[in-house]
C-alpha cells in the first residue's frame, strides 16, 4: 500500500515528542489520534499543541483558521485498542525504556491494521530488538524527529535489519509530506545524529568538571565558533539531564568507554538538577 494512502496516525505518548509529532501531522490535513495512559497527560498534551499553535499565528507562520483546522484533527484516547484501529501509520513516542516498548509493539501487532506502519521515535535503542516483538518486522521502521518537532526540519529514518525497502520509503515520503528532510542511517547504537550529539555533550560536560571553562563560555564557543545554534549545555539542559545520562549508559554498553558518563553528570542528576524542566541544571531557569 502506497505513500499516500497515509491519511490516519496513531501517536503513542502525549509528551513533547508526540504532541510536537501530532501538531505536524495534524497540520498537513492528515486525522490523528493522540494516545496516552492516562488523560491529565493527554490533556498537557493538547494544551502543548494549543500553545504551540497560537505561537505560529501570532508570528504568521499560520492562520487563525488553519490552526483551528488543525487543533480539529486531532483527537485523544487512553485506549490502545481504539487509537490504532483504522491507522495508516503508527508513531510510537512512549519513554526511552525498552521493555515498555517490546510490550506495547507486542500488543500494536495484534491491534493495528495489516498495512499499517509501525514506527517508533527511538533517540538512540535498537529498532531491530523493538521490530522482534512483532510478526512482522519488515513493516517496523525508526522515525526519530527533533525538538520542537514542527520547526525542526531533519527526520532521521533509520532501517531496522529487517525492515523493507518499501517500509524506509513510505516513512521517507511521509517524512517529506511533513516538511522534514529525512536521512536514512543503519540501526546503529545512537544512529547518526544522537551518537554524535551525545559524543559533543558528554565531553563537554568532562570540560565543566575539569574547569576548563564556565558552561556559557563552552557552549559560547560552539555558537559563534561552529555556528551551532544551542551550545551543547543548553542542548543537555534541554533534553535533561536525566534523559541523556540514560542515552549516555546506553551507548557506554553498546560502543565502549568514549560514552562513559562523566561522574558530574551523575551527581548532578542524583542532586535533582535536570534542567529546564526542575529549573536547574548548567544554568538556572
Amino acid at each position: 500500500m502506497g505513500n499516500e494512502k497515509i491519511q490516519r496516525v496513531a501517536v503513542l505518548g502525549a509528551g513533547t515528542m508526540g504532541n510536537g509529532v501530532a501538531q505536524a501531522c495534524a497540520s498537513i490535513g492528515v486525522d490523528v489520534v493522540m494516545r496516552d495512559v492516562a488523560e491529565p497527560a493527554l490533556e498537557k498534551g493538547l494544551e502543548a499543541i494549543e500553545v504551540s499553535l497560537a505561537r505560529f499565528v501570532k508570528k504568521q507562520r499560520t492562520s487563525q483558521a488553519e490552526a483551528d483546522a488543525t487543533r480539529a484533527r486531532i483527537r485523544t484516547t487512553t485506549s490502545l485498542e481504539e487509537a490504532v484501529a483504522d491507522t495508516d501509520l503508527v508513531v510510537e513516542a512512549i519513554p526511552e525504556i525498552m521493555e515498555l516498548k517490546l510490550s506495547t509493539f507486542l500488543e500494536l501487532d495484534r491491534l493495528a491494521p495489516e498495512h499499517a506502519l509501525l514506527t517508533t521515535n527511538t533517540s538512540s535503542l535498537s529498532v531491530t530488538e523493538i521490530a522482534g516483538a512483532t510478526s512482522r518486522p519488515e513493516r517496523v521502521v525508526g522515525m526519530h524527529f527533533f525538538n520542537p518537532v514542527p520547526l525542526m526540519e531533519l527526520l532521521e529514518v533509520v532501517r531496522g535489519m529487517r525492515s523493507s525497502d518499501e517500509s524506509i520509503a513510505r516513512a521517507t515520503t511521509f517524512g517529506e509530506r511533513l516538511g522534514k528532510q529525512p536521512i536514512v542511517v543503519r540501526d546503529w547504537p545512537g544512529f547518526a545524529t544522537s551518537r554524535l550529539g551525545i559524543i559533543l555533550g558528554c565531553e563537554a560536560i568532562r570540560m565543566v568538571e575539569q574547569g576548563v571553562a564556565s558552561p556559557a563560555d563552552i557552549d559560547k564557543a560552539m555558537e559563534l565558533g561552529y555556528r551551532h545554534p544551542m551550545g551543547p549545555l543548553k542542548l543537555t539542559d534541554l533534553v535533561g539531564l536525566d534523559v541523556r545520562l540514560s542515552i549516555m549508559e546506553h551507548l557506554f554498553a553498546e560502543l565502549g568507554e568514549q560514552f562513559r558518563p562523566p561522574a558530574l553528570l551523575r551527581q548532578m542528576v542524583r542532586a535533582g538538577k535536570l534542567g529546564r524542566k526542575s529549573g536547574e541544571g548548567f544554568y538556572t531557569y
